[in-house]
């Protein structure tokens, strides 16, 4: 006989959820993980950035598990790597994998910070030349990516159980889900591998105005979208140079 669901006692706890849950607070920035509990809420400015491998199902399918090894581990680690990179936790607020896909969660006050999100995700492009070439090298396939990213008012509260140690910050509202949405739709046909939504471009214009204006013809406006190939100038260079020490 499988478990007893005891739903009589269950139904209470439920209702007790439902009727204390407390009204949402708008905050400039979201607070640390601590002042979250099961009844309240916060709401603030993040920027969401999804990286989506390419053709993972064909590729995992027919590369043995050893050479899937070490490109998953060679796009992982430097990803995680340059998201998480000198961000606080007053700004990175979530960073995991989902499937093939690396993701993190920022709050983003201002426009300063949403425009570092954005160079990460060119610093991310960049290095998928490097991995490529390293992985040419060892006569391994080459991987791309789709990355997505979108920034908003977003909610987040926190969900699990009490006492359980299962619980986790949920990002309610479109901001997490689109920067999913449009990273499946980076490096695809007429798409540049950086996909970002139309309120993250509003967002960046004006200081990539002031730090690198020539990038500002580089996005192609979409559909409510805009993408773009954007790399590090130096570093693709020394990418084209031969990675010499």
């Amino acid at each position: 006989m499988g478990f007893l669901y005891d739903y009589k006692n269950r139904k209470k706890e439920v209702e007790e959820i439902l009727d204390n849950t407390d009204g949402i607070k708008e905050v400039k920035t979201f607070p640390v993980d601590t002042s979250f509990t099961y009844t309240n809420g916060y709401k603030a400015w993040a920027t969401a950035i999804f990286v989506d491998l390419r053709n993972s199902t064909e590729l995992f399918s027919n590369e043995d598990e050893s050479k899937i090894s070490k490109m998953i581990r060679g796009f992982t680690s430097e990803v995680i790597e340059i998201l998480k990179q000198d961000m606080s936790d007053d700004i990175l607020k979530e960073i995991g994998i989902r499937g093939d896909c690396v993701y993190s969660i920022y709050s983003t006050p201002t426009k300063d910070d949403v425009y570092e999100v954005n160079y990460r995700a060119c610093v991310i492009n960049t290095y998928m030349k490097m991995l490529n070439e390293l992985l040419n090298k060892r006569k391994l396939p080459q991987i791309t990516a789709g990355i997505g990213i979108s920034t908003g008012k977003t909610l987040a509260v926190k969900a699990g159980r009490k006492s359980s140690g299962i619980n986790n910050l949920v990002w309610v509202g479109k901001t997490v889900a689109e920067a999913a949405k449009l990273a499946d739709k980076g490096n695809k046909e007429d798409i540049g591998a950086i996909v970002i939504s139309s309120t993250h471009h509003y967002n960046i214009i004006d200081k990539q105005k002031e730090k690198n204006p020539s990038a500002l013809t580089r996005w192609i406006k979409h559909d409510g979208f805009y993408s773009g190939n954007l790399t590090i100038p130096d570093f693709n260079e020394w990418i084209q140079n031969g990675m010499k020490d």
